[in-house]
């Protein structure tokens, strides 16, 4: 009998898909699914939804439930983490601190001034259960949701030699968007995908063994297409090779698109899916989320029936090559990089190409990026890096100078600017922020 391990139980969607895509699966039939939550009365609360999803399987699976992170992890084959560091009162200073500056970022979850500080609130308490893997599962696989995505496999790879990947479902969910507008069977397409989390690309994108990046480009000269995506179609015109994340985030991941009211009202209003109002709707839904989420959850509760078809994500997929029937799978995850791209920093996070097998996780070389990528992509993996440094050293100065060359950031602020900026933004924090002796 197997044993999986949710940290971060209490985050809704995630926990009943994974663990539906787990159970799915005739290895895990029998599992035991420990989940774990600081918040006593959301663990309660999926621990029902999973045992309901356990029931319409007729599964033999064990559930179990705690808020000693010990318990969980306790002889974990595989363990999975969800958490949020800093509610919705927190994390919104990373948006609209930058946006009282003129830095008007969109999603904020990833990178530049908002995902850095949301990294520097998570990196001490991905550090705290990497150390509870070592001690009480060290031989686990430990695949990670929570972002910013690459700063925190950073950091923790940087500190331990527990198997882990983090995973993010734009690869596959781009690469079925792509199959969809050129009208192809996603079981005929290949590709092969590298570069950062949400700033990956298609190197190839192929139909039945041939390019289809030409399909691809005709496609756009239809408007609703083009619409779509408007940033990312952008991109792609003039950079040759199509990113994975959405228009919304790449929107502020370069200078190209949300440095004047101009281009965020030529690009971003429409065809982004994350127009420039899409915050303070997000910031709502979250607010409401807080106040009528249980009543959202007995909805669900009072449904006769569940969905019990596997999804898309990685995970179980990956638990069951390592741990459970062996068949081996591919997937692109997010891995240190050492010797895996060879024109972006040596030992950042990079995605690309893993093979899991009982082995465990093998991640594969793919060479070096198409220039032009490789510019961009190291700027924002060395600004990554930096962050990583910063909140590894409790050491505010790396943490200006990451910001400082932010692209989006910089095309907008003096240097002067951005250090006021990210004064305020550690002082909004500072309770978040045990690393940093100096605001205590």
């Amino acid at each position: 009998m197997k044993k999986i391990a949710f940290i971060g139980a209490g985050s809704f969607g995630f926990t009943r898909g994974l663990v539906k895509d787990i159970l799915s699966f005739p290895a895990f039939s029998d599992c035991t699914i420990a989940l774990m939550d600081i918040n006593p009365e959301r663990l309660a609360y999926i621990t029902r939804a999973i045992n309901k999803i356990v029931a319409a399987g007729q599964y033999p699976a064990k559930v179990i439930s705690t808020t000693d992170r010990a318990e969980a992890l306790r002889d974990a084959d595989g363990v999975l983490c969800t958490i949020l560091s800093g509610g919705v009162q927190i994390w919104r200073h990373d948006i609209e601190i930058p946006k009282k500056y003129g830095v008007d970022i969109n999603v904020g979850d990833t990178r530049g001034p908002a995902g850095i500080f949301r990294a520097l609130r998570t990196i001490p308490e991905m550090l705290e259960i990497v150390k509870d893997i070592e001690k009480y599962c060290p031989k686990a696989i430990f695949l990670n949701y929570t972002n910013p995505m690459a700063m925190l496999c950073r950091a923790m790879k940087g500190v331990s030699d527990v198997a882990i990947s983090g995973l993010c479902h734009s690869v596959q969910g781009t690469a079925e968007m792509l199959a969809k507008w050129i009208g192809a069977p996603m079981s005929e397409i290949t590709y092969r995908c590298a570069g950062i989390n949400h700033q990956a690309f298609y190197l190839d994108y192929k139909w039945n063994g041939n390019d289809a990046y030409p399909l691809i480009r005709a496609a756009m000269e239809k408007p609703e297409i083009y619409n779509e995506e408007q940033v990312r179609n952008e991109m792609f015109l003039h950079l040759d090779y199509y990113v994975t994340e959405s228009s919304g985030h790449n929107s502020e991941y370069n200078a190209w698109f949300r440095k004047r009211p101009d281009l965020i009202e030529k690009y971003c209003t429409a065809g982004t899916g994350w127009n420039p109002g899409i915050y303070a709707y997000i910031l709502n839904e979250y607010l409401r989320r807080e106040d009528d989420w249980k009543e959202e959850f007995d909805k669900w509760m009072m449904k006769e029936t569940v969905d019990l078809a596997r999804g898309h994500e990685y995970a179980a997929s990956i638990f069951n090559a390592c741990f459970g029937d062996g068949s081996l799978f591919e997937f692109n995850g997010n891995v240190r990089n050492f010797g895996l791209i060879d024109n972006l920093p040596e030992g950042c996070c990079v995605e690309v190409p893993v093979l899991a097998s009982p082995r465990g996780l093998d991640p594969i070389h793919v060479g070096p990026l198409p220039d032009q990528l490789a510019v961009m992509v190291n700027t924002s993996a060395r600004c990554e890096e930096l962050a990583v440094q910063g909140s590894m050293e409790g050491d505010p100065r790396k943490i200006f100078h990451a910001i400082a060359f932010d692209p989006l950031t910089s095309s907008v602020l003096s240097l002067a600017e951005i250090k006021s900026m990210v004064d305020e933004m550690f002082l909004a924090n500072r309770e978040w922020l045990p690393q940093f002796k100096h605001l205590s």
